[in-house]
């Protein structure tokens, strides 16, 4: 009897397997087969925003697992590796991952958030606007949010990139460097950023007027065509939880300072300023996007120019309008 079961699981199996096999389509990934159950969310995520406060509050569906990225650069090349489905990052890592050849799709964007990323520096050096780097060390992660800023910090002070010693350093290293005095000025997103004002340290200037620092929710192709039904049920409970934390700024930093592992009131200073609602993805938008795209290849920042406003999947806008 034990056999017998074995050998008809066995030959569902391979039905089941002809069936995928028969829904792929012509670039050879697998598609949802009519009325078959999709395969649970893979999420990656970074340590603060609206997906950390979807994983604290456990509003996701049964199933779904978590993939803790330490920036948006990390975060794309989980998707290169097919490790994660979906994942939200800043301006600038789609453009490098679309030039590092990552497939990938975006489909949901945030109001901006410019007050979220910023120019730290040691109070006692007496800097009192970004020309005072000139020749200095500044150091940032490349490829993340942080990166365009710097290229309208620049163009703003009608400097070079070459007017300043670039440190490329991730967040885990940049602090002891800042700290440390190894590098001159900081630039960084939160709550990196409301982790490292300490007494002795100023902000030399935000993106205000300078880059609208949204963040964008890129998913795989493969994930679009084997579990649309899937993401849009994540992208309904991550539309009200955001909303719900907006409404609720006090209960908000109470669940989200322990899942971020930082103190209520550091928590508390990031959402203030970073914590923005959701939105639609739109043309328009891909056009910023596009713009951002352009400046990097003309700076040769990435080695090809690349169509960004091609990523643009306005699919689920319905939900975050």
């Amino acid at each position: 009897m034990r056999r017998l079961t074995a050998v008809l699981a066995g030959a569902l199996l391979l039905f089941g397997t002809s069936l995928v096999a028969g829904c792929a389509d012509k670039s050879g990934q697998p598609a949802a087969a009519p009325g078959a159950a999709e395969e649970p969310l893979r999420v990656g995520y970074q340590r603060f925003g609206g997906l950390s406060l979807v994983k604290a509050r456990k509003a996701e569906a049964p199933g779904t697992t978590w993939s803790l990225f330490e920036s948006g650069p990390a975060l794309t090349e989980g998707l290169k590796a097919g490790a994660i489905d979906i994942g939200q990052v800043g301006e600038a890592p789609p453009i490098f991952a679309a030039a590092g050849k990552i497939d990938f799709r975006i489909i949901g964007t945030s109001a901006p958030v410019p007050k979220g990323e910023a120019v730290l520096v040691k109070a006692s050096k007496g800097y009192t606007s970004f020309k005072d780097l000139r020749g200095k060390k500044v150091a940032l992660n490349k490829g993340s949010n942080v990166n365009w800023l710097l290229v309208r910090l620049l163009e703003a002070n009608g400097m070079t990139i070459k007017d300043i010693d670039v440190q490329y350093l991730k967040p885990a290293d940049a602090r002891p460097a800042f700290d440390n005095d190894q590098v001159d000025a900081w630039i960084i997103w939160d709550p990196y950023f409301a982790l490292a004002e300490t007494p002795g340290v100023k902000v030399l200037v935000d993106a205000t007027g300078l880059a609208n620092n949204r963040e964008y929710l890129l998913v795989s192709p493969q994930a679009l065509k084997t579990k649309p039904g899937k993401i849009r049920e994540f992208l309904k409970s991550y539309r009200q939880v955001t909303d719900w934390g907006i409404a609720n700024p006090d209960e908000r930093v109470k669940i989200l300072a322990p899942e971020l592992g930082i103190p209520e009131d550091v928590a508390r200073r990031a959402l203030e300023r970073s914590a923005q609602p959701l939105a639609a993805i739109t043309p328009e938008i891909g056009g910023e996007l596009q713009q951002i795209s352009d400046g990097f290849t003309d700076l040769q920042l990435i080695p090809v120019k690349v169509d960004i406003k091609a990523r643009v999947d306005e699919q689920f806008s319905d939900l975050l309008r």
